[in-house]
């Protein structure tokens, strides 16, 4: 794409370099990432939008809808071009009220794999995030060994069911316990420019060329609300969105990005981010909203 290198491109095992803007699949699901999308058309328009604009690094779930990204992925890029990378993510299923139980015994974890591969059509996974913690928020990590599953995943990877895998929703001491079992090519935790409390965890993460990907970098289900984003924003004619993505992308080098949405114009815009400059001083006041 003329004019923009998405950030740059980072390589996270041999055979898996992506551009550091990539595109999280959640939001092409219905209300609540439930049941199928307002506009199908639509939502196949963005994923092929952002293959067209360079962008080869797409976050998915089987349990996103559930099977509806997986299945819209599937319909719209298949067959997968050889650059272009699936992330997918186990260890939760939906319950008939739109729930997230975590679903993280050998045997479930097998038949998510399975899912995924059947829903993606593909014979093997690019890579596999483990999902662990949860919490009173449902979405920070909780203490406590995350052996048995991530060795699930470990055996399945030596099955050639995976290439790569990563964990989601963990502390420093669960990542190196995943470590001791099998590589770990990516972790993937609750950051933005108001949640920052990962600071040490990607700094420990980028020594080892490890990367990280910040789910929410906007804010999530609570977009984040702040004076002094909409205030720099303004004065550099971009929108909070924009900002709030090339802040993070300014943040460390192996932080990738796959902020999401169901639309097309949406998509371009949060493409254009990866070359948005942020003066130092902008740098500056952005850094203050979350200390």
């Amino acid at each position: 794409m003329a004019g923009n290198t998405l950030g740059g491109t980072f390589t996270m095992a041999e055979g898996l370099t992506v551009h550091r803007m990539g595109y999280g699949a959640m939001q092409l699901a219905g209300p609540g990432v439930f049941g199928p999308p307002k506009d199908r058309d639509e939502a196949i328009a963005v994923l092929r939008t952002a293959v067209e604009l360079g962008i080869n690094h797409i976050d998915t779930a089987d349990f996103y809808g559930p099977h509806v990204t997986n299945e819209l992925i599937r319909e719209a890029l298949a067959p997968y071009g050889e650059e272009l990378h699936i992330v997918t993510k186990v260890g939760a299923v939906r319950d008939e009220h739109g729930g997230w139980p975590h679903a993280r015994s050998p045997e479930q974890l097998r038949q998510q794999v399975e899912s995924n591969l059947r829903t993606l059509d593909v014979d093997v996974l690019d890579v596999v995030n483990l999902r662990v913690g949860g919490g009173p928020d449902g979405h920070s990590p909780v203490p406590g060994s995350l052996a048995e599953p991530f060795g699930a995943l470990a055996e399945m990877r030596e099955q050639g069911l995976i290439k790569h895998l990563g964990v989601s929703v963990v502390n420093e001491e669960q990542v190196r316990e995943a470590q001791s079992i099998a590589p770990v090519v990516t972790v993937q935790n609750w950051y933005n420019l108001a949640h920052r409390g990962d600071e040490p965890l990607i700094a420990w993460l980028a020594e080892q060329g490890i990367s990280y990907v910040p789910f929410w970098p906007l804010g999530g289900f609570n977009p984040i609300q702040s004076d002094t984003l909409n205030t720099v924003a303004q004065q550099l004619g971009a929108s909070p969105q924009a900002v709030a993505l090339a802040w993070l992308l300014r943040q460390s080098p192996n932080i990738l990005l796959i902020p999401g949405t169901s639309s097309v114009a949406h998509l371009r815009e949060n493409v254009a981010a990866a070359s948005l400059e942020l003066p130092e001083d902008a740098l500056a006041r952005l850094d203050g909203i979350g200390a």
